[in-house]
């Protein structure tokens, strides 16, 4: 069995996910969608990169991160059909999106979280050093997001989605309940949060790319992590702050009910509430640590592969 993980090149996670699978998984893995029995495609939307000959003589599975079916229009629902009709098995990573896609398909679906590797995030117990590192203040209640939220088209209307919007109604909240907060900022296209930051007068620093390494002591930097989406298919952010022990609270988006306690997650008429679980998060994180985390997708392809 080989299979083939289609490429993205977009900056994008699953751009890391794909080196780590081949990094790890080499033995049944190919770079050459010829010698493949099976093709993965990590992105739905790769799949007119494809040629068709492979699509019909190949095993097929694609991931799906997140659907809003309400938002389907007809145009997108053709788009559906038409890649549907090449896929032999479907992979979500959180049950949510799974419910959704049984709506659009009688084809299989299999629900697997993607595995993080605990030796890229993991607790550092030196705070204020990486305080100083980073010319963050040491005493201030640091709240972090690490994401885009701004529209790719137009960098000045927010990505409502991501749910920016939210994180600066919260920020606003828990500024006025610790007297002050400072904002660290990660990722491209963060326009909207930092105009309203800076409207709001509250102090921030954004590192707009950074690698593995750093993310994970700008996790370690921090005293909250929020997750503010109205939609999501993960995010990995919360499985990477489950294995650094980062608090965090989410909106019940993706795989925050899968990872993180019931007492962790709100919407926004109860945010105040929310109180990060991170023993809770750490301990469901490992089951999805390297290697454990790949041993279902194996088990994935393995019966694909059995179907002839």
């Amino acid at each position: 069995m080989k299979v083939y993980l289609t490429n993205l090149n977009e900056s994008w996670i699953v751009d890391r996910l794909r080196h780590e699978w081949y990094q790890h998984n080499s033995s049944i893995s190919t770079e050459s969608i010829k010698e493949a029995d099976i093709v993965w495609i990590v992105a739905p939307w790769l799949w007119k990169n494809i040629k068709k000959k492979y699509l019909r003589d190949k095993k097929v599975v694609c991931s799906i991160y997140h659907i809003e079916e309400k938002d389907f229009e007809q145009k997108q629902i053709k788009e559906f059909n038409k890649r549907d009709s090449f896929v032999d098995l479907y992979h979500v990573i959180s049950l949510k999106t799974k419910k959704e896609l049984e709506k659009l398909t009688d084809k299989e679906i299999i629900y697997i979280p993607f595995w993080s590797d605990q030796n890229t995030w993991f607790k550092i117990d030196d705070k204020d050093n990486l305080r100083n590192k980073y010319g963050l203040p040491l005493e201030a209640y640091i709240i972090g997001s690490f994401q885009r939220d701004t529209e790719g088209s137009d960098l000045k209307s927010p990505k409502l989605i991501k749910g920016p919007d939210r994180l600066i109604q919260i920020i606003e909240s828990k500024n006025k309940e610790f007297n002050k907060v400072f904002i660290l900022l990660s990722g491209k296209r963060r326009q909207y949060v930092i105009k309203e930051l800076e409207n709001l007068n509250i102090d921030y620093k954004y590192f707009e790319m950074v690698n593995t390494d750093q993310l994970n002591e700008l996790y370690n930097c921090l005293d909250l992590y929020v997750v503010a989406s109205r939609v999501e298919g993960g995010p990995q952010a919360i499985i990477e702050c489950a294995l650094s022990k980062t608090p965090i609270i989410s909106t019940d988006v993706g795989v925050a009910s899968e990872f993180l306690h019931s007492s962790s997650i709100f919407n926004m008429e109860n945010f105040e509430k929310a109180i990060p679980n991170t023993e809770y998060a750490f301990q469901k994180s490992q089951a999805y640590t390297i290697p454990d985390g790949f041993k279902e997708y194996l088990t994935m392809f393995n019966s694909i592969k059995l179907q002839g």
